[in-house]
């Protein structure tokens, strides 16, 4: 099983030729984006072959009827190839039904699309919290997640694995794990201020061993590879100082930091895989 370092655009500046090159120079293997508007599919499939680098995409449910707007969206993304699709899904609001209806309409969009589409954990969305995501992957044995752990710390304010209740809970959404985000998030927020400070190494080291027991997983169900983002974000979602709006730290530096940490992690895991 091959690990794929994946770079999300998010935060970056520049042109996106600008931002293909530079990721694909700092060594990942792919990039991940939302679904283009202002590039055509063919334009960004020939600037990602000849950096030689896979595409992952980010689609957002939203309107009336989220499944015909999943639909819509998972139809113009396959006309860009991308590696598998990430989806922002439902509504933290919606009654457990609803959020069964849509599921269900999503798994047929996946089928009928014949492309992986992986629901991400996160705040605001129908797979906001740990138990709720519980319920619906007990209920679909086909749902597969982008774990974004990261939020889920933030909205129960603890570290998951430290609630004995939560064991079995984290272990399916591990089993269902296709793509990782590498945040680090705590208790208060998704996203500590600088995961290389020794004040947030037993969040650093517990979101590790989450993501090294999805790698295990995946690697049991015989998969060819696994892809990872170390998606930190720009302000607000990392931290300033008060009136200058100073970061608190380099973004880039950041996620090249944690994307290095888990490479080495990954390769003394697999080491022939790696």
């Amino acid at each position: 099983m091959k690990l794929k370092l994946v770079k999300g655009t998010w935060g970056m500046e520049g042109s996106l030729e600008e931002q293909v090159r530079l990721i694909a120079e700092s060594g990942y293997q792919g990039i991940e984006i939302n679904l283009p508007t202002d590039r055509s599919p063919g334009d960004l499939r020939r600037l990602l072959r000849d950096a030689n680098l896979d595409l992952l995409l980010m689609v957002f449910t939203d309107g009336d009827d989220h499944v015909a707007s999943l639909r819509s969206q998972v139809e113009q993304a396959l006309a860009y190839e991308p590696l598998h699709i990430s989806s922002h899904s439902g509504r933290d609001w919606w009654s457990f039904d609803r959020q069964r209806n849509f599921f269900a309409g999503a798994l047929e969009v996946e089928r009928r699309a014949g492309v992986n589409i992986n629901h991400e954990t996160h705040r605001g969305r129908a797979l906001c919290n740990p138990w709720n995501t519980e319920a619906l992957l007990k209920e679909f044995p086909e749902l597969h997640i982008t774990a974004d752990l990261s939020h889920f710390v933030c909205v129960c304010e603890r570290l998951l694995s430290a609630d004995p209740a939560l064991a079995s809970t984290l272990e399916i959404c591990i089993s269902r794990t296709r793509h990782i985000h590498g945040r680090v998030g705590y208790e208060e927020g998704p996203q500590v201020s600088d995961p290389r400070a020794p004040e947030w190494a037993a969040h650093v080291e517990a979101h590790e061993a989450w993501w090294k027991a999805i790698a295990r997983a995946r690697f049991a169900a015989g998969a060819k590879y696994l892809t990872f983002n170390p998606e930190f974000g720009p302000p607000n979602y990392m931290q300033t100082l008060p009136y200058s709006r100073k970061p608190a730290a380099d973004l880039w530096e950041v996620c090249l930091y944690m994307a290095a940490r888990f490479r080495r992690q990954y390769e003394e895991m697999f080491p022939a895989n790696g």
